[in-house]
């Protein structure tokens, strides 16, 4: 899903502001730097369709240092040929567990610990499946640029339970999937997932055979 122009344009001036007012050392750059940033508060705002832009300026003025795509985190849960999907609350919708990448915490780490809280289940990660742009695939707009990690998780022990973020915990064959948080994840990745007779794209390294390939080979704390 291709990002309107508009909000091209105000993630680079954004980008722009806050590396200039990472290095800048004049006052008066540092203004022109805070200007820029306001400008893009204001295009996102109007773009989005948003009755002020200040929050978005408070926003924008909270990421500091050197601007980076945020990383997002999933982990893809097998039973047999079912996936774990778990319902948002926010807006009623499935998607893979996940979460946004903390400071300090490995990823692989970050996927366990997210299945554990959204779904009540208990996993080791067996590999690094995918990593894709955000904004190459069919997810709807949103203000920061995303890189997202999928992760192939096996199920180990632990038993579907809801949390505050989520209100349902369900495994799902690929021709039963309910309607997808699209937000957080699309339809897409799962083929990738899937089983050979559901695909035949990714030969000869189907990311199912990756799956059973390092089934005895956690990667915890290595990525």
């Amino acid at each position: 899903m291709r990002n309107p122009q508009w909000l091209e344009w105000s993630r680079r001036f954004q980008a722009l502001a806050q590396n200039g007012l990472a290095y800048c050392k004049d006052e008066y750059d540092r203004q022109r730097y805070e200007e820029i940033q306001r400008l893009a508060a204001e295009m996102t705002a109007e773009g989005a369709g948003l009755p002020d832009s200040a929050p978005l300026v408070d926003l924008f003025k909270n990421d500091v240092g050197y601007a980076t795509p945020k990383i997002d985190i999933r982990a893809a849960v097998f039973d047999r040929e079912r996936i774990l999907l778990v319902r948002e609350r926010q807006d009623g919708c499935w998607t893979l567990p996940g979460v946004w990448a903390d400071v300090g915490d490995a990823p692989s780490f970050a996927a366990i610990r997210e299945v554990k809280e959204e779904s009540g289940y208990e996993v080791v990660v067996r590999k690094l499946a995918a990593v894709y742009d955000r904004d190459k695939h069919e997810h709807p707009p949103m203000a920061y640029h995303v890189y997202k990690f999928f992760f192939v998780c096996e199920l180990c022990g632990g038993k579907a339970e809801n949390s505050f973020e989520t209100s349902g915990v369900e495994f799902f064959r690929e021709d039963k999937f309910p309607p997808l948080s699209l937000a957080r994840v699309s339809s897409e990745p799962f083929g990738w997932f899937a089983p050979p007779k559901f695909t035949r794209a990714w030969e000869p390294t189907l990311l199912w055979n990756h799956f059973t390939q390092y089934k005895r080979r956690p990667l915890c704390g290595k990525l």
